[in-house]
């Protein structure tokens, strides 16, 4: 202490806080690099990240055309012609499925449809062969046929079953027949066709297919059958 009770201007308070010490250049060096590697990291995973993404959006597309090719090879096997109207890309089924239509050109049986093949049927997973669906993959499907004929007298329409398991005839799955009294009403146009009237069947159900199955439809008389348009005579299944 000085005289006078004051103190000395020299004596250090021990407690004040010291200011901070500036960070050493190399320390903002080794910062900065870090934040580079950091940077340069990223960069590189969204770079592989993008490489991966072009890969399989290649392995796609070759996927595509591979399934077409194959889908259009099946349809060529089976002496269906490949048209240049048909769209270069379609969405191949999930199932096995199948959509027939009759034109004016196709030669039926006496009794047994035929199919045209000329227009592009859809055929998946299933074959046409003599007049007949041919099922490729056992399970449940929805059959169904619809036929556009002349009313007179009686008609029959029904779907049919060849399989291997039974030896016999075939079986029939679906069948309609129709007493017509249109004759009555209609007055005669000529005197070997006195019946003029027009009508349609329809038959549907669910049925368990096996590999090998072959269904196809039978008429009473397919000379009764009329076939102004495609659209009216249809034959198909798919699975459930």
């Amino acid at each position: 202490m000085s005289k006078g009770g004051y103190p000395s201007v020299f004596v250090v308070d021990t407690h004040a806080t010291l200011p901070p010490v500036p960070p050493r250049l190399s320390q903002r060096r080794q910062q900065v690099g870090a934040v580079q590697t950091v940077l340069i990291l990223l960069v590189s995973v969204a770079l592989c990240g993008m490489v991966i993404e072009a890969c399989f959006i290649y392995r796609l597309h070759h996927t595509e055309s591979a399934a077409s090719s194959s889908f259009s090879k099946q349809i060529a096997g089976q002496d269906v012609p490949l048209t240049t109207e048909s769209p270069r890309r379609f969405l191949l089924p999930s199932k096995p499925v199948a959509h027939l239509t009759g034109v004016q050109t196709v030669e039926h049986g006496n009794q047994i449809m035929a199919w045209s093949m000329v227009a592009g049927p859809l055929l998946h997973e299933m074959y046409y062969k003599n007049r007949s669906l041919v099922i490729q993959k056992e399970g449940y499907y929805y059959v169904y046929s619809k036929v556009f004929f002349l009313d007179s007298n009686v008609f029959h329409h029904s779907v049919h079953r060849n399989t291997q398991l039974y030896a016999g005839k075939s079986i029939p799955l679906l069948m309609a027949r129709k007493y017509s009294d249109g004759c009555s009403r209609t007055p005669p146009r000529r005197r070997d066709w006195p019946c003029q009237a027009r009508s349609n069947s329809f038959l549907g159900g669910v049925f368990h297919l096996v590999k090998g199955d072959a269904i196809f439809v039978k008429v009473s008389n397919t000379s009764k059958i009329l076939q102004h348009d495609s659209l009216e005579n249809v034959f198909g299944a798919f699975m459930i």
